[in-house]
C-alpha cells in the first residue's frame, strides 16, 4: 500500500487531498507516524521504504517477486465516494523498480480509488516501467489474462488474479467487452473453479508453475471461512495451481500445505501508512512478512516456504527485534495448527514452516535429483 502517507514522503508526491470521515490530508498520515515512532525525511529515495528487505531480496535472489498493489498510481481526481482512497503519483512509482518487483495483481478494492482513469494511468506507469500485471485491464480480456513470468531454464510463472466481492470490491468495478476494471471473481463456487480451470489450460505448458492471486475476504480477524478453504482445495485439485496467494488481512494469516501445494490465506500488508493509528494493536499488522517459496518447476510443490519477519517504523521496512519474532512465531503457529502445520526459527531471525508429509516430500525430491 505504497499510496497516501507513504507517497507523501516519496520525491514528487501526489495532492494530498483525501476525501475521509478520518483524515482529510494525506500529509496527517505521516504526521501520525512521526508522533508514532519520530521523524521522517523528505524527500525520501525510492529505496526508502523497503529498508531491510533490500538486503533479504539480495540474499535470496528470487527469480520473480509478486505483489498485490493495492493503490491507484494516478495523478486523477476522479474519487470514488467509498470512504477510503488510495494513490500514489506515477512519478513516484519507480519504488517498485527498487525493490525488483516483477508483478503488479491488481484485483483489489482499491485500484479503481481514483476512477477509471486511474486505473488506465495505473496500467501505463506499471508497462512503462517494464512490470508485468494481472487482474486488471483496459477491458474483460486484459483484465482476464495473466501475468507470463519468464524463468531462465525454459520455465514460467504465470499469475491469474482475481478479486473477491468479499473484499469490499464494488461489484460496478468489473471489468467489460468495452470498459476498464478488475477480474472479479463472483462466487468461490464449483462453476468459477472450472471457469479459472479452463482458462489456465488454455495458456498452459509444461513445466509452468501457477499462481492464483485472490484478494478476499476482512481486513482483520483471523477466521478462515469453509467456503475459502474448499476454493483453494479444489484449485489445487481440480485446476493443478501451484500457490494459492491470498491477500486482503492487514496481517499474516494461517498458511496451509495441501497435496504438497502451498496455500496462503491471508499474507497481510507488506507496508502501509497505519502507524499511529489505533484501534487494531492486537493484529500487530506493524510486522509484515516476506515469503519466500522454493517450488519444484518439475511438478509445482512447494520444497520450502522461508518467511522474513519485519517491522514497518518510520515508513519503512526494519528488523524487528527478537521478542517481535518471537510472538510473531507464536501466533502463526497458533494459527497453523488447524492445517497440522507449524513455524520455527531459523538463522537471520527467518522463520521456517514445516508441515505433515514434508520429509516425505524432501525423500521423493531427493530421489528425482539423485
Amino acid at each position: 500500500m505504497t499510496g497516501r502517507g507513504i507517497d507523501q514522503v516519496l520525491a514528487n508526491p501526489a495532492d494530498p487531498i483525501l476525501h475521509e470521515s478520518y483524515i482529510q490530508s494525506a500529509i496527517d498520515y505521516v504526521g501520525l507516524a512521526e508522533e508514532a515512532n519520530g521523524a521522517i525525511p523528505r524527500p525520501v529515495a525510492p529505496s526508502y521504504v523497503w529498508g531491510a528487505a533490500l538486503d533479504e531480496l539480495q540474499r535470496a535472489r528470487p527469480d520473480a517477486g509478486i505483489i498485490n498493489l493495492e493503490t491507484s498510481i494516478t495523478r486523477s481526481d476522479d474519487y470514488d465516494p467509498k470512504g477510503i482512497n488510495y494513490r500514489m503519483s506515477p512519478e513516484n512509482a519507480g519504488c517498485l523498480v527498487a525493490a525488483g518487483i516483477d508483478c503488479c495483481v491488481l484485483a483489489n478494492n482499491h485500484v479503481l480509488d481514483w476512477g477509471r482513469g486511474g486505473l488506465i494511468d495505473t496500467l501505463a506507469t506499471l508497462q512503462r516501467l517494464h512490470i508485468k500485471t494481472a487482474g486488471a485491464g483496459r477491458n474483460l480480456d486484459e483484465a482476464g489474462a495473466p501475468a507470463l513470468l519468464e524463468i531462465p531454464g525454459a520455465e514460467r510463472v504465470l499469475v491469474f488474479s482475481f478479486a473477491s466481492l468479499t473484499s469490499g470490491t464494488p461489484r460496478s468495478w468489473v471489468a467489460t467487452r468495452d470498459a476498464p476494471g478488475v477480474n472479479l471473481l463472483p462466487d468461490l463456487s464449483e462453476a468459477s473453479v472450472a471457469r479459472i480451470g479452463a482458462e489456465i489450460a488454455q495458456v498452459r505448458r509444461p513445466w509452468d508453475v501457477v499462481v492464483v492471486s485472490i484478494h478476499w475476504g476482512p481486513n482483520w480477524g483471523y477466521d478462515i471461512p469453509e467456503e475459502q478453504r474448499r476454493f483453494a482445495h479444489a484449485l489445487i485439485e481440480q485446476a493443478d495451481v501451484s500457490v494459492v496467494h491470498g491477500h486482503s488481512s492487514h496481517h499474516p494469516k494461517a498458511i496451509e500445505v495441501y497435496r504438497n501445494r502451498l496455500i496462503l490465506y491471508g499474507c497481510g500488508d507488506f507496508l502501509n501508512d497505519y502507524e499511529g493509528i489505533s484501534g487494531y494493536e492486537d493484529y500487530r499488522d506493524d510486522l509484515p512478512l516476506m515469503y519466500l517459496a522454493d517450488l519444484d518447476p518439475a511438478h509445482g510443490d512447494l520444497a520450502a516456504l522461508e518467511m522474513v519477519p519485519l517491522q514497518i517504523r518510520q515508513f519503512r521496512l526494519t528488523r524487528p527485534s527478537r521478542q517481535d519474532i518471537d510472538w510473531l512465531q507464536e501466533r502463526l503457529n497458533r494459527e497453523c495448527r488447524q492445517f497440522r502445520a507449524r513455524v520455527e526459527q531459523i538463522s537471520g531471525g527467518r522463520l521456517a514452516l514445516s508441515w505433515l508429509g514434508k520429509d516425505d516430500l524432501a525423500s521423493v525430491s531427493a530421489a528425482r535429483t539423485g
